[in-house]
């Protein structure tokens, strides 16, 4: 009769080296306090619903005061009376909660219920006076075909009362 012998190496590494110093880990303010997939936010202002959002996670800091949502944001913007005005999509958005304001940041679209749409890669949503700017390139399509360019926005959220701040661009229209 033939035996197996079976034998087993059990080996242990030791490091031997200094233990990584905790500064480089970073700070506290530097991991998010909590995280959430999915999440649906509601903005407020008086106690009327102004604006929710929504995205694919959310990371809260707690000691910074702000929200990162990052993964397809979509954004309602809604009046005084919470009526629906617009919608915003981005790539990645701020909420800074001493404030409520929003920054949306990457491939930003904000399509109001009037027929304009804006293109640009960042803005700035102020909840306190119900306005959005921007300060880089734009691109307005307004509900009669018109497309206008420029650098520098300012709007309310509906897109009824917009102005580009340097605008170019050229027309077929007649002066």
């Amino acid at each position: 009769m033939k035996k197996t012998v079976q034998i087993f190496f059990l080996t242990t590494v030791v490091g031997c080296g200094e233990v990584e110093d905790q500064a480089s880990l970073g700070n506290r303010s530097d991991y998010a306090d909590q995280e959430s997939w999915n999440p649906v936010i509601i903005l407020t202002r008086e106690a009327k619903k102004r604006a929710v959002v929504r995205a694919s996670h959310l990371a809260k800091y707690a000691q910074k005061q702000e929200i990162v949502l990052d993964g397809n944001v979509d954004a309602d913007f809604y009046s005084t009376d919470e009526e629906h005005m617009s919608n915003l999509k981005s790539e990645r958005a701020f909420v800074y909660e001493n404030s409520d304001n929003l920054l949306a940041i990457g491939n930003v679209v904000v399509v109001s219920d009037s027929g304009v749409t804006l293109f640009t890669d960042s803005l700035y949503w102020e909840n306190d006076n119900e306005r959005i700017t921007s300060n880089d390139t734009v691109m307005l399509t307004t509900g009669v075909n018109d497309t206008l360019y420029g650098v520098g926005f300012e709007s309310d959220v509906d897109l009824t009362h917009w102005k580009i701040l340097h605008p170019w661009g050229v027309t077929a229209r007649e002066k």
